[in-house]
């Protein structure tokens, strides 16, 4: 990944099946409903519209419990 600017980033776009330049759909300061505070994790690729989401948090979400049912 070749970060070109604030709100472009180069990357290999499924759709289009090499590498884009993609685009931030929410890319000013508090316009993302989802992140109100910080940047939009939603990067758009500029030839064909294909989206990504980059930086999902770490996997805490996961219950601790489920070892136990396994056993």
């Amino acid at each position: 990944m070749t970060q070109l600017s604030g709100h472009l980033m180069s990357r290999h776009c499924a759709g289009c099946n090499e590498e884009r330049l993609f685009e931030q759909f929410h890319a000013e300061p508090g316009s993302c409903p989802d992140v109100p505070d910080g940047d939009c994790r939603e990067w758009g690729c500029t030839a064909c519209g294909d989206a990504l989401i980059i930086g999902l948090p770490g996997a805490e979400y996961v219950r601790r419990d489920s070892a136990t049912r396994a056993a």
